[in-house]
This record gives structure tokens, C-alpha cells and sequence, in this order.
């Protein structure tokens, strides 16, 4: 892989060495006996796009709890399809690649009907990328699995209706609106700041404080590199629209919740220590787990909105990625994704609760849909591994990680610096001679994560930021790059 605008850039990879040692040191064995279904048979469905989107991580937690693994992938990207094909080919019980960049609900139909007939039983069905999120539903639907229906995943993907829904019920102080030629110069030229996104969306891409300077061609160049875009293209939608809503001040966080039977668990809250804006993306450079800016009290209470939130919008199963800013006490939802978190934020959260991450957590929660003692038992778990708001012990762990992002130009050289503190787990995803070219979206680098006792973090913390921020070293070609 050549050029890192292509679809299925690097930041859907995860380095397969890593994500298999987490998994063989955190992942204990299950037994599913009592829930009445027969082993030898039975599996679960896996969505993969391109290739990619957390597979190895879902096949090894399956392997671990005895179960098969059928993947259904969209097509990867040229120069590599055959390659991933023929590796996941090897690594699944059953593999099967359209030749399309995305599926759709016709593929997955086929791939039920085809498990079907050779006598496979398919207990779940799970999916990592946002975009099958709604073919995921579909699918546990047809399946008899209890899971996140199909309109309200609709509902939090369509920032522009669940902007105003919270607003009208009093959840939101601000509403958004459908973004036009005539209304951008009001919003760019205005002293009060809005903020523009798609309207439906992921990966940062669009999203950007408005100012004197922005046209509407700067959007019409955005909408053109996404329908350009075979992959990324159709998760923003048939009809690329953005809104604009007021810009939310405060300090930004992201709650990781898993809801079962109407009961929604915090597993974990991370604060983002450092974000940059830049012109058409929000890059979440650094995060930190529990957050160090919020009181017990304060989370507590964050919880306590989270709870709210969930019960007015309905939102009685699945796995969510909350992230929402707070000032002066209050909170405002940015966004609600009805998936994992992205980067290192499963692994944080197993490293926090000492026993599993946030994926195999969703996939368990999932499985427990098959017998009502397997429910029971789940809903135990997940009491016992959600986020502790007050805890000092030196046994308790929190963690850090830090997202780099890559720069126009072509890769000359990259390398790992060893600082102080030498991270847990370390992930490249670009190498040398990758070429990157401008995009209006977040292009993954690599990332590290550390882990330090709880109580312990908030003092090293500065250390952590200050030296993570160059531990990664990379050299662009002198004429077109930057230097890191």
C-alpha cells in the first residue's frame, strides 16, 4: 500500500501482534454450555469493512469462548484485496469478500441464507464499523438477538435530527441547522461561533469552526473528496449535507457504555487532555483514563446525565461511544455512536477493570441474548466491571494513550523513541515510502498507550504529555513534508 488518501488507509489497522497478546493476557475462557446451544455448530457473524475494522481482536475472543468466526468483508482495496482475503481466509471458518468497498443489506441476507443452509447456527451477529452498524441491527433482528433497533441507530447517526430532539426534550441548549450557501457568510462572518459537521459522518472528516475565510467551495471540495472515496463514502450517506450548531465550549470527554434491558453501564470515562483543530477535522491527540479534571462528584453526576440521556432517547441495548463537552457543572452530547470507541479506547478499558476489554464486553453482552440465566448473568458482570467512581487503591490502574497523526508528503522514515516511560502497547500503522496527500479527515500514524496506578496518575500526567508527544519519530520527504 502506496498512498494513504485511498480508502482503506492504515488507521483501520491494528497491529496484529499487539491485539493478539492483549486478548491471550486479558481474555479469559467462557463457557456457554448452559445456554442450551450446541457448540459445535454454532458462530458469530462478523461485518468487516475492507478487510479490516477490529477482526483479529473479535476472532480471537471468539476462538477463546469456543465459538466460530464468519466474516463477511467488503472488498479491500486493490493492491492488497487478495492478500487480506487469503489471510482472513485462513484465520475464519468461513470467509466470504463481495466485490464491492461496502456491503449492503442484500450481502448480508445472502451470507445468513448461505450459514443457513450449511447448517451453521449463527447466534449473533457484531459489527465495529459505524457504517453496517444498521446492517448489524438488521441482521441480530432477523436473527432473534435483542439488540439496538435499526431506526434508533438512524436516529444518533443523523447529528442534525438528534441535535434538535435534544433540545426539545431539554437535554441540549442548542439546536442545529441543515448548513446552505445563503446561510454559511452569516455563520462565518458573525461574532458568535457555530461549528460545521456532516451531517451524517466519521473519522473527523468535515468538522470545523467557520471563519471570514471559509466559502461554500471549501465544503463542495469536502463533499467531492468523500463521494472520491470508494470506502468512506457510504458512511456519510447517499447525499453528503452538513449543519451547523453552536460551537460547544468546555473541556471534552467520551463515556464507553454498554445498555442492557434498559439499564446503561458506564464502563469507562476518558477526558481528552489534548485536541487540535485543524481546517476541516477535530484530531484527539490525547487521552487520559479515569479523568483528572472531574471530581468524584463530578462524575457521579456525569454518570448520573448519562443515565438520563439514555432513558429519554430509549437507548436500551448496545455498545455507545458518548462524547460530550462540560462547563460550569453542565453537559452537552457531541455525539452518540452506537459502536466500540476507536484507538486504544477497548484495550483502556480492560486495562481498568483488570479483566475485559470494551469488545469482548459488547460481544458477551450480545451472546447473553440467548437464554435468560446467560442475561442475569451478564447484567452481574456488568455491574461488577463498570467504572468505580471512588477508588484509590494502588491496584486500580487508569492509562493514558496518545493518537499521531500523519502529514502531507511521502514517509522517508518512522521509528518508535523510547522515552522514560516506556508504553504498554505501541502500534505503527504507516512505513517508509507511504505517500500521504491532503484529506479532510484524521490519517492515523500510530499510537501508544501507558498504564500507572489510578491514584498516581493525575501527578504524572505532565511527564506523560510531555514526553509521548515525540516518541514517535518520523521523517517526510524534505520538499513536501513535516518533521516530527
Amino acid at each position: 500500500m502506496t498512498s494513504i488518501n485511498s480508502p482503506t488507509d492504515r488507521a483501520l489497522i491494528l497491529t496484529r501482534a499487539a491485539s493478539i497478546l492483549w486478548q491471550m493476557t486479558r481474555t479469559a475462557r467462557h463457557d456457554f454450555s448452559d445456554s442450551g446451544v450446541g457448540m459445535s455448530k454454532a458462530g458469530v457473524l462478523i461485518l468487516s469493512h475492507c478487510g479490516y475494522s477490529f477482526v483479529e481482536n473479535l476472532l480471537i475472543i471468539l476462538e477463546s469462548r469456543g465459538l466460530k468466526s464468519f466474516v463477511l468483508s467488503s472488498c479491500p482495496a486493490e493492491e492488497q484485496a487478495d492478500y487480506r482475503i487469503r489471510t482472513l481466509s485462513g484465520l475464519t471458518h468461513d470467509m466470504v469478500a463481495t466485490r464491492n468497498h461496502a456491503l449492503s443489506w442484500q450481502d448480508v441476507s445472502r451470507m445468513l441464507t448461505r450459514l443457513n443452509a450449511a447448517g451453521e447456527e449463527v447466534l449473533c451477529c457484531i459489527s465495529v464499523w459505524e457504517g453496517y452498524r444498521p446492517l448489524m441491527a438488521l441482521a441480530n433482528q432477523q436473527l432473534g438477538v435483542t439488540d439496538l433497533p435499526v431506526k434508533q441507530v438512524d436516529l444518533l447517526r443523523d447529528k442534525l435530527t438528534l441535535r434538535n430532539q435534544l433540545n426539545a426534550c431539554g437535554l441540549s441548549r442548542t439546536r442545529a441547522t441543515l448548513l446552505t450557501p445563503a446561510l454559511l457568510p452569516q455563520m462565518a462572518c458573525g461574532d458568535h461561533r457555530y461549528f460545521i459537521k456532516p451531517r451524517v459522518g466519521l473519522a473527523s472528516c468535515g468538522t470545523f469552526s467557520p471563519c471570514a475565510q471559509t466559502h461554500w467551495r471549501d465544503l463542495e471540495a469536502i463533499r467531492g473528496e468523500i463521494g472520491r472515496d470508494p470506502v468512506y463514502q457510504s458512511a456519510f450517506g447517499a447525499v453528503v449535507q452538513f449543519i451547523a450548531e453552536d460551537y460547544l465550549p468546555g473541556k471534552e470527554y467520551s463515556f464507553e457504555v454498554i445498555a442492557l434491558a434498559g439499564q446503561p453501564h458506564v464502563m469507562a470515562i476518558h477526558e481528552k487532555c489534548e485536541l487540535t483543530e485543524v481546517s476541516a477535522a477535530v484530531l484527539e491527540d490525547a487521552c487520559v483514563s479515569p479523568p483528572v479534571s472531574l471530581t468524584p462528584d463530578d462524575c457521579q453526576r456525569a454518570i448520573a446525565w448519562i443515565h438520563r440521556l439514555f432513558e429519554q432517547l430509549e437507548l436500551r441495548e448496545g455498545c455507545f461511544h458518548v462524547e460530550a463537552r462540560s462547563q460550569d457543572g453542565g453537559w452537552e452530547v457531541i455525539e452518540i455512536n452506537p459502536r466500540v470507541g476507536g484507538s486504544f479506547i477497548s484495550h483502556s478499558v480492560g486495562i481498568q477493570n483488570g479483566q475485559q476489554d470494551m469488545l469482548a464486553i459488547w460481544l458477551d453482552t450480545l451472546l447473553s441474548q440467548r437464554s435468560q440465566h446467560a442475561r442475569l448473568q451478564q447484567q452481574a458482570k456488568l455491574n461488577a466491571l463498570a467504572f468505580k467512581v471512588r477508588s484509590d487503591s494502588v491496584t486500580q490502574r487508569g492509562t493514558f494513550f496518545r493518537v499521531y497523526f500523519a502529514h502531507r508528503g511521502r514517509i522517508d522514515s518512522i521509528s518508535l523513541r523510547t522515552p522514560p516511560h516506556e508504553p504498554l502497547l505501541s502500534q505503527l500503522f504507516l512505513h517508509e515510502g507511504d505517500e500521504i496527500t491532503d484529506a479532510s479527515r484524521e490519517i492515523f500514524l500510530g499510537q501508544l498507550l501507558w498504564e500507572c496506578p489510578r491514584n498516581q496518575l493525575k501527578k504524572q500526567l505532565p511527564a506523560l504529555l510531555r514526553e509521548s508527544r515525540y516518541a514517535i519519530a518520523v521523517k517526510y520527504h524534505p520538499t513536501t513534508g513535516v518533521n516530527l
